[in-house]
């Protein structure tokens, strides 16, 4: 298994039903889409980094992602979502190859992507995402020609960030691998890809 469990954590809404007669009701607003900016990660900000995957995600990933991702990490691939000067969320991809490809043909692979729970539901991971695939495409045929695919794991309990990813993104479920994390339960987790030529 890869040294850096891929995650996707999804916010899960409790629903609160009033007590209230009808003629009570109030007026619910809904948040929209958030606006944000994107920002590097570098060993300056690592340390917010460590504290969002440790708000999303139920593996702990070791010291070395975060040295990897201080030192290596492509701004364009690897970025923080900033709202009014917070960072909320973040995506860390990797450009790797493709084993046993005899062309010797690559893929993007989202190690993690995570949107603090205060702040899901309002496009914050959906726009990280993007901006990745509109660098692929600015790049595709540049530094980017080797590559053919996206991927990601997916724990098989997470019927969210299935459905965020196929549905949104067009990937499509792959093959099943077992004990791919360890310390969480179910430990197996599908593989979902979406061929980019």
């Amino acid at each position: 298994a890869d040294k850096y469990n891929s995650c996707f954590s999804a916010a899960l809404h409790n629903t609160q039903h009033s007590l209230k007669p009808p003629q009570s009701k109030k007026k619910l607003i809904k948040m929209g889409k958030l606006s944000i900016d994107f920002g590097m990660i570098n060993s300056d900000n690592i340390e917010q980094l460590k504290k969002i995957n440790q708000a999303c995600f139920p593996v702990a990933y070791g010291d070395s992602f975060y040295r990897d991702m201080a030192k290596k990490s492509d701004e364009n691939l690897c970025k923080f979502a900033y709202y009014s000067g917070l960072a909320i969320g973040a995506v860390c991809t990797r450009v790797e190859p493709i084993p046993d490809d005899p062309n010797g043909r690559s893929r993007l692979y989202i190690m993690t992507l995570g949107v603090l729970a205060a702040y899901r539901n309002h496009g914050i991971g959906s726009k990280l995402v993007e901006s990745v695939m509109e660098y692929y495409e600015s790049e595709k045929d540049g530094k980017l020609s080797t590559v053919d695919e996206i991927m990601v794991h997916t724990q098989t309990s997470n019927m969210d960030a299935m459905n965020f990813y196929m549905d949104r993104f067009g990937f499509e479920k792959g093959e099943l691998v077992e004990n791919y994390y360890k310390r969480i339960d179910p430990p197996h987790c599908y593989v979902l890809r979406k061929k980019l030529r």
